[in-house]
């Protein structure tokens, strides 16, 4: 008996959850509506003012939908056709393409009797002034007419982070960040560094790093570890002897303000001898290390020629 009540009970649920939807429309993957955004896409990046015109209405309204600003009054017609010449103007390889694998949808709406076209796209192009690279996806949501002849409302979301670094890269807007020693305690380290390992104290040499300290070599497709480091050291040295280490040219400490990071680049001749057959290279090496406030090394980026040592 209980089993049946508790069928029964299900039945209902399921009975009321299904009376419960209620369609408020159609969802189109071909529809006019789509095809006019295109038509609108494309003469935003021509700059084609008649067909912009032709195809926003008067009473045009394009709105941020990612601000918080609830005075947005919104942009205006004429406003909008003055940002697609500005970005014809100012923006080489501008174009607007379809964000695969999404595609647009037409949706009428029963209530109300609306009709949207939501979009998945990509804005690509580089800032003529600054060369500030422009490869975001936008997501917008249009309303049109019952007719599918003009558009009435924009809904954009975008990411205006790369607009904020192109203003910021803008010619006269030039600014300081940071400064730059020719000498250092941090550059004393990294010396430091080097000739500890040159003369077999690789406990002195590892000490300057941070234990949690991280490796990125462009001979290598993952992050190391310290102990990845001191392994690897040790195999490669097994192989080859290091007859000595010269500095090329000087040394840079970069003590940015911006994200307060503070960065040595300096450049190396590595002189090594195969132990096989004595085969002598010269490694030309630069190395990149972070350091935190205490001046430990946090993170080292290392540029060489790995062939040379096959």
């Amino acid at each position: 008996m209980k089993k049946i009540t508790f069928i029964l009970i299900a039945l209902i649920t399921f009975s009321v959850s299904a009376q419960k939807k209620k369609k408020n429309g159609t969802v189109y993957v071909d529809h006019p509506g789509i095809e006019l955004v295109n038509s609108f896409n494309k003469a935003f990046v021509e700059a084609d003012v008649d067909k912009l015109s032709s195809i926003l209405h008067d009473d045009f309204k394009a709105f941020n939908a990612l601000s918080s600003n609830k005075k947005q009054v919104g942009t205006s017609k004429t406003a909008f056709i003055g940002q697609s010449k500005w970005w014809n103007a100012n923006i080489d390889y501008f174009k607007i393409s379809q964000d695969s694998p999404a595609y647009p949808d037409a949706i009428e709406y029963k209530q109300g009797g609306q009709l949207w076209i939501q979009t998945w796209e990509n804005v690509y192009g580089v800032n003529k002034q600054t060369g500030v690279e422009f490869d975001m996806p936008i997501h917008r949501l249009y309303m049109l007419n019952k007719e599918a002849t003009k558009i009435l409302y924009l809904q954009d979301y975008t990411d205006r982070s790369n607009y904020r670094r192109m203003w910021d890269a803008w010619p006269s807007r030039d600014r300081e960040n940071g400064t730059i020693y020719i000498n250092h305690e941090n550059i004393n380290t990294v010396r430091k560094v080097l000739y500890s390992f040159l003369n077999g104290d690789t406990e002195k040499c590892y000490s300057f790093f941070h234990e949690n300290s991280t490796f990125e070599d462009i001979n290598e497709t993952e992050i190391l570890t310290l102990d990845d480091i001191k392994n690897r050291d040790k195999e490669m040295f097994s192989v080859w002897n290091l007859d000595s280490i010269d500095e090329s040219g000087y040394p840079d400490y970069l003590e940015y303000d911006w994200l307060e990071s503070k960065v040595v680049q300096s450049w190396w001749n590595f002189r090594m001898t195969r132990k096989s057959d004595e085969k002598k290279v010269v490694i030309k090496v630069l190395f990149m290390d972070d350091f935190d406030n205490d001046g430990k090394i946090i993170k080292r980026y290392m540029y060489y020629n790995g062939s040379l040592l096959n």
